[in-house]
């Protein structure tokens, strides 16, 4: 037994509260090497008196190329608890593991208090609650300078045609407005979609206006406060929720904060309000600048960063934060470069927006593992790059073996609680990214793989705009072309199967929020993914090889380089197909 390998810790991703009463324990132990884990669990006060109440096997619920994961739900009735593993390997040698290590297997060493494990009380307000929607929205970013054009009049000077095959400039406006996301609300309406993504709509001098020189006002070239009343009350009526980017690590040079910092410098009464090395400020080659006399996004000179942690600061973002919940009902706030600010502005602003809205989303941009902000005092997920990064590496680059793309997706589903990875925010591409028809090479087939796959993955999906209509794009700023309307027809494959697509989603949604997963190699490059759920099977083959694979059934919901003949379905290579029964239990 490879005693090195075992892991858990109370109070994380391996020992919490669910939902309904339910605790979640987990351990880890190293691959192939475990038989058999049983949890030994009671009540630790009636343990003085009588010893461990009652014992349940768990369940090894997914594997990696080096660990097996193991799980069980317990509940408890005086709502703490007291639990110690035994572990059996595969040789049939036993030990104890709890609080002070590994112990060997004997009454003495099972009946002694201190071995154990300890919640000492489980309170429901440190628990990682979640908003309930958020598990079945369908998600869609809008980059809004880019969607739609809906008031010309209203248009920065000198925009270019509204042409998709246009590679954008960093400096180019095209004239997209939030007039235009309201005319086309029917359209994502009819797409499936039940979540807008807006990226910031905020008084900027830039196209992307991730440089927010006034966050109480919407920039006029995207329209008024009036029009945005609109587009939430008519998004709403249609059963869609809205989210707004919340750009709070850094503001623009152009704010008026930022512009008395570089009048007055070591004067200003805001000169406090930024991370500054030394005065005066610098003012030149502010694109990027490893020289700059203080610190910014990046080294983009003209988006210095916040000091989150100044009271003045924090009072001011925070009112900014609930401004737009109480005057304008938004449903969700993504968080740019959430990573960089700190802990205690989070816990405040999760504070200050949940008291304004209880059942408000809360993502933050992070692009790797983020255990540290998911523990339930600050965000409630966060933007699944890890997740999109295998898919695309598998699916569109084919960088990765099948094995090891498996090994990776089953490892990210031990990365949080559950009601975390429930609504984690899974995405393939976005205004940061090269959009995913790029990555492919033009290989419209491998998209439509690669988005199946994530759709089939526990989380909330999203998709970027334009996608549904095979839009291309290199990385930023290529990536924010102008949506193709024109492409929008009865007969565009691609659109017709994201429809497809997203209703199957919506249908299969319980399954795979609440059910069990698993994940394997069926044939040499052949993927199965198979939930299960109360009855309720999902199932899912992607041939990655080079030959036909022949399944013995006549039927499926979805099929993508496919077909069926009497009682026999084959998928051709770089297709897949997804379909649904109905178990015998």
């Amino acid at each position: 037994m490879e005693l090195t390998a075992i892991y858990h810790r109370p109070e994380s991703e391996y020992a919490y509260l669910y939902k309904d009463g339910q605790l979640h324990i987990r351990i880890r132990t190293k691959k192939e090497d475990i038989k058999r884990i049983v949890l030994h669990y009671g009540d630790p006060f009636i343990f003085i008196e009588d010893l461990y109440e009652a014992t349940k096997e768990m369940d090894k619920v997914t594997t990696d190329d080096l660990f097996d994961y193991w799980q069980v739900s317990v509940s408890v009735r005086h709502a703490r608890i007291q639990y110690l593993f035994e572990l059996e390997d595969t040789a049939g040698e036993k030990v104890l593991y709890g609080d002070r290590g590994v112990a060997a297997y004997t009454e003495e060493n099972l009946d002694f208090v201190m071995n154990g494990f300890k919640l000492p009380f489980i309170h429901e307000i440190d628990g990682c609650a979640v908003p309930d929607w958020v598990a079945q929205t369908i998600w869609y970013q809008i980059f809004p300078e880019r969607f739609a054009n809906g008031n010309p009049a209203i248009s920065p000077e000198g925009v270019r045609p509204w042409d998709a095959s246009i590679a954008p400039q960093v400096l180019d406006f095209f004239g997209g407005d939030l007039q235009g996301i309201i005319d086309h609300l029917d359209y994502l309406q009819e797409l499936g979609i039940t979540g807008l993504y807006l990226c910031p709509i905020f008084e900027s001098p830039s196209n992307h206006k991730y440089d927010t020189i006034d966050y109480f006002e919407i920039d006029r070239h995207f329209g008024d406060k009036e029009t945005f009343h609109q587009l939430v009350k008519e998004a709403h009526v249609r059963g869609m929720k809205i989210m707004l980017d919340a750009v709070f690590n850094h503001i623009g040079y152009d704010s008026p904060q930022w512009q008395d910092v570089v009048k007055y410098g070591e004067d200003s009464i805001y000169k406090d309000w930024f991370h500054i090395k030394e005065f005066p400020v610098s003012s030149e080659n502010l694109w990027n600048s490893r020289d700059l006399s203080y610190h910014a996004f990046a080294f983009a000179g003209f988006m210095p960063k916040l000091n989150t942690a100044n009271p003045e600061v924090k009072a001011y973002l925070l009112k900014v934060a609930t401004y737009w919940i109480e005057e304008f009902d938004i449903d969700a706030w993504r968080l740019d470069v959430a990573n960089e600010i700190d802990h205690q502005f989070w816990r405040d602003f999760r504070k200050a927006v949940l008291a304004k809205k209880p059942d408000l989303y809360i993502l933050g941009e992070i692009w790797h593992s983020s255990q540290p902000w998911l523990k339930g005092d600050e965000f409630h997920a966060v933007m699944n790059y890890p997740l999109s990064e295998s898919i695309k590496d598998y699916f569109l680059r084919g960088h990765k073996e099948t094995q090891r793309f498996i090994w990776e997706i089953n490892s990210q589903s031990m990365y949080y609680r559950q009601q975390i990875s429930e609504v984690m925010f899974n995405l393939l591409d976005s205004h940061d990214t090269e959009r995913i028809l790029t990555t492919a090479k033009g290989d419209l087939q491998s998209v439509k793989s690669a988005l199946a796959f994530l759709y089939l993955q526990r989380g909330t999906p999203c998709i970027y705009y334009g996608t549904e209509l095979a839009l291309i794009g290199g990385p930023d700023p290529d990536c924010r072309r102008v949506m193709p309307w024109e492409r929008v027809s009865a007969d565009n494959d691609m659109l017709t199967f994201m429809k497809d697509l997203i209703q199957l989603r919506k249908e299969v949604a319980g399954i795979i929020q609440h059910g069990n997963v698993s994940l394997e190699e069926v044939e040499p490059d052949v993927v199965a993914v198979e939930w299960q759920h109360e009855g309720h099977l999902l199932k899912a083959y992607f041939n990655h090889s080079k030959k036909d694979v022949v399944l013995e059934r006549g039927q499926a919901d979805l099929i993508s380089l496919g077909s069926v003949s009497g009682e026999q379905l084959t998928i051709q290579p770089n297709g897949f197909v997804i379909y649904r029964e109905e178990l015998n239990v």
